[in-house]
């Protein structure tokens, strides 16, 4: 829970419409000395005022409310960051580790200039991937490995398997082939004024060096703006675990892995003295399994219902593996899929599962029935 969740909400200026205009009526007839009765064409035009009135006090209690973090978004959540000396992520682009293959292995080494640019099979050249520096396959060698990251920031570029990665733009003498050795990933669109927020909160962590848990946390989460959670531990003296998450619960590749251990082993970053070890999340595999009805008296929204509940059963899906270390609550699935509108659920799996901190849990099979209509 973020301490902004404890915050009740603020008002600067009253915005009570029917407040207002009461007030500017009760002034004028004080004024006047005499009551304004509905259809008097003084009344109408005080009304009318009253109106801008109202809007000029919502404009103002917003204008004013936004200054403060909770609420402050866009550019003006920027600002608000830059006293922090923390910006917003900006989108990044996918990566992958791409092979160029020779025809024949050549007497002189061959050089794979950087920039070349590789397509997926069918993209038409819309999207591409674009080798990140010069690599040379020696005399007598026929392949060679380069890293090489998406034309296009953000998610896009995510997905893309081994072996899908395979037309060369860019023709070069002698490599007959070129392919993905492993997965496109890693793109992240520009973070979020949520995610942006939260960093901001936890800014004055960075004063102090990784050392706290929560520095730790924070410079970790400065890695890619991809990366949604952190859980931080220390198994031995000395010795520090940090372990990240990323949207939607995808698992970090090991290039975001490498991109956060970077940051957590700057020099003004890491103590000395400490080893710090940045590794995936353990996934905890369960089953959901259940049955759901719908009230009779309701037979007419039954397909409505039905859409509701298959979109709760991925909500909830989406909600556990969305933390690091949140336990598996069949509760909370109950609660979802009969918020959705199902009369009974009977529900075989999951069960209570407690999850450690460095976990995190993902569904395997997803088996659900509508069991037909029921009576209350």
């Amino acid at each position: 829970m973020s301490s902004f969740d404890t915050l009740t909400d603020i008002d600067f200026v009253d915005v009570d419409a029917d407040a207002i205009q009461n007030s500017i009526i009760t002034i004028f007839e004080g004024l006047n000395g005499s009551p304004l009765y509905p259809g008097d064409p003084r009344r109408l035009f005080l009304m009318a005022l009253a109106q801008i009135i109202i809007q000029q006090q919502a404009l103002l209690n917003h204008n004013k409310k936004v200054d403060l973090l909770k609420y402050a978004s866009g550019p003006v959540l920027d600002h608000i960051g830059a006293l922090y000396d923390v910006t917003r992520l900006p989108a990044e682009s996918a990566i992958t580790t791409l092979q160029f293959n020779l025809s024949i292995p050549l007497t002189s080494a061959t050089i794979i200039p950087a920039g070349t640019r590789v397509g997926p099979q069918g993209s038409g050249g819309t999207i591409y991937f674009e080798t990140s520096q010069v690599i040379e396959i020696p005399a007598g060698g026929i392949s060679g490995t380069v890293t090489a990251s998406c034309s296009v920031p953000g998610v896009s570029g995510n997905g893309f398997l081994p072996g899908q990665i395979n037309t060369l733009i860019d023709p070069l003498p002698f490599v007959q082939s070129v392919v993905n050795l492993t997965e496109g990933s890693g793109g992240a669109e520009a973070e979020t004024d949520a995610a942006f927020r939260e960093r901001i909160r936890t800014a004055p962590e960075s004063f102090s060096v990784a050392g706290p848990e929560g520095a730790y946390r924070y410079w970790a989460m400065t890695a890619s703006p991809s990366i949604v959670d952190v859980a931080v531990t220390s198994p031995e003296p000395r010795e520090v675990v940090v372990v990240p998450l990323l949207h939607g619960g995808e698992l970090p590749s090991q290039d975001v892995l490498d991109d956060v251990a970077a940051v957590l082993n700057d020099r003004t970053v890491r103590p000395l003295t400490d080893l710090v070890t940045v590794q995936a999340p353990e996934t905890v595999s369960y089953d959901i399994t259940l049955t759901y009805y719908v009230d009779r008296a309701r037979a007419a929204e039954a397909v409505s219902i039905q859409d509701a509940v298959s979109a709760a059963v991925d909500a909830y899906r989406l909600w556990q593996k969305s933390k690091l270390g949140r336990d598996i609550n069949p509760s909370e699935l109950i609660w979802r899929v009969m918020s959705a509108g199902a009369l009974r659920v009977e529900i075989t799996t999951p069960v209570f599962t407690s999850v450690g901190e460095l976990q995190i849990a993902h569904d395997a099979t997803v088996n659900v029935t509508y069991g037909g209509l029921a009576d209350d």
